[in-house]
């Protein structure tokens, strides 16, 4: 990829799942990390060094411990070493 990217993720409003695309121009340490609307963190998707490339990950709408999250808006958030954005998408139960 030419740029490092996150896309919106699909489907959104998502029951039972949904799928994050994000693209990476460089090799390096990459965090995709899922929080609700009070900031907490809910899930960790992706913590670990990437090659430059394509990824697709896919959420199942459970929290770090293996619970189902209630419906309402979530936030996820894309880090690297020189780019940081931010998405929201909606879980309907």
């Amino acid at each position: 990829p030419k740029f490092t990217k996150l896309t919106q993720n699909y489907p959104n409003p998502f029951n039972p799942s949904t799928t994050i695309k994000f693209d990476l121009k460089d090799k390096g340490l990459v965090t995709l990390k899922v929080y609700n609307v009070a900031g907490q963190l809910v899930r960790t998707l992706m913590n670990g060094v990437k090659d430059a490339d394509t990824y697709t990950v896919t959420w199942d709408g459970t929290n770090d411990r293996g619970g189902a999250v209630a419906s309402g808006i979530y936030f996820y958030k894309m880090d690297t070493k020189d780019f940081s954005q931010t998405k929201k998408m909606v879980m309907l139960r």
